[in-house]
């Protein structure tokens, strides 16, 4: 991947979005520990220090990008097509097994649950929350807050699951977990499935 053109004026929050984008690219083909902040900002087509300027340190940055990765995006929901709930559960699945093709290295490190560190950890049930809501808001408007967020966030494990079975053991293949993923989704929302 290029890097942009050094020197470019940005205003602070394209330039703060252009170093996370930078940095997402380097952390999904890269372990945390072998990215230095010099890489960081060489992607990122920054001095180095402007990535401790707009971020603090390289791990706050790491964390962003873990953030950006887990967090289910309002554009994401928003842009879904119009159509039955059916087709709206495909387009959001789709969505997300794009977004995981896209970034594979640095969702099998952490977007999978097994990352085992406690700030991880946080982003990643804060994440589980505001996907319970958008998919809710989405796909199920009417339901009730409860038992359904429940059952969403439960569907999130398998999301995980799923995702390693694709992905690392390949024994599921992208159109076989998009198969999987639907048909659990819809049954998840679906009020007559027992509680």
């Amino acid at each position: 991947m290029t890097a942009p053109a050094r020197g470019r004026r940005l205003d602070p929050d394209a330039r703060r979005e252009e170093i996370v984008a930078g940095a997402l690219r380097l952390f999904a083909e890269h372990p945390y520990a072998a990215v230095s902040t010099t890489d960081l900002a060489r992607e990122a087509g920054v001095a180095r220090g402007l990535i401790n300027h707009y971020f603090g340190t390289k791990r706050a940055l790491y964390l962003e990008v873990v953030r950006r990765l887990t967090t289910i995006p309002e554009v994401a929901v928003s842009e879904l097509p119009p159509g039955t709930v059916e087709e709206r559960a495909g387009a959001a699945v789709d969505w997300f097994l794009d977004a995981v093709d896209r970034h594979r290295g640095l969702w099998l490190a952490v977007g999978t649950g097994a990352a085992g560190d406690i700030d991880v950890d946080a982003i990643l049930a804060e994440a589980d929350e505001i996907a319970a809501d958008r998919v809710l808001a989405a796909l199920a408007p009417d339901a009730p807050d409860d038992p359904y967020r429940a059952r969403v966030r439960s569907f999130f494990g398998l999301v995980r699951s799923a995702s390693r079975e694709w992905l690392v053991r390949g024994t599921l293949d992208r159109a076989g977990t998009r198969a999987l993923l639907v048909d659990v989704l819809l049954t998840v929302l679906h009020r007559d499935s027992q509680v």
